[in-house]
């Protein structure tokens, strides 16, 4: 493929444009501070669910079987849940999948 660089420099400056709007849009239209509780939930819960909508799916084609990778998931959601830490959570969601790939390829 082969990308002249004016299309190139035409590509960047979209995404620019794009990731600023994104940015200033709710500065200018929220001048005043939020009262409703509503919006304010929403606003906080946005990025997790987010999160989440882009992680989940990628989590069951991440490894060589879908039950090592669902073993990992439940690892990591009861961690989680228990207020683990990022590093304890993702490493021993990593020994679960490591633990059940182990056992599958025994059987």
């Amino acid at each position: 493929m082969n990308m002249s660089i004016e299309k190139f420099l035409l590509y960047v400056a979209v995404m620019a444009g794009v990731t600023y709007l994104i940015r200033m849009l709710p500065l200018v239209i929220f001048k005043k501070k939020i009262q409703s509780r509503f919006i304010k939930s929403f606003l906080f819960y946005v990025p997790y669910a987010v999160l989440a909508a882009m992680t989940i799916p990628d989590i069951f084609f991440s490894t060589g079987n879908v039950w090592s990778a669902v073993a990992g998931l439940v690892v990591a959601v009861i961690l989680a849940y228990f207020e683990k830490g990022l590093l304890t959570v993702a490493l021993c969601a990593c020994g679960g999948v490591l633990v059940v790939e182990s056992l599958l390829k025994l059987l």
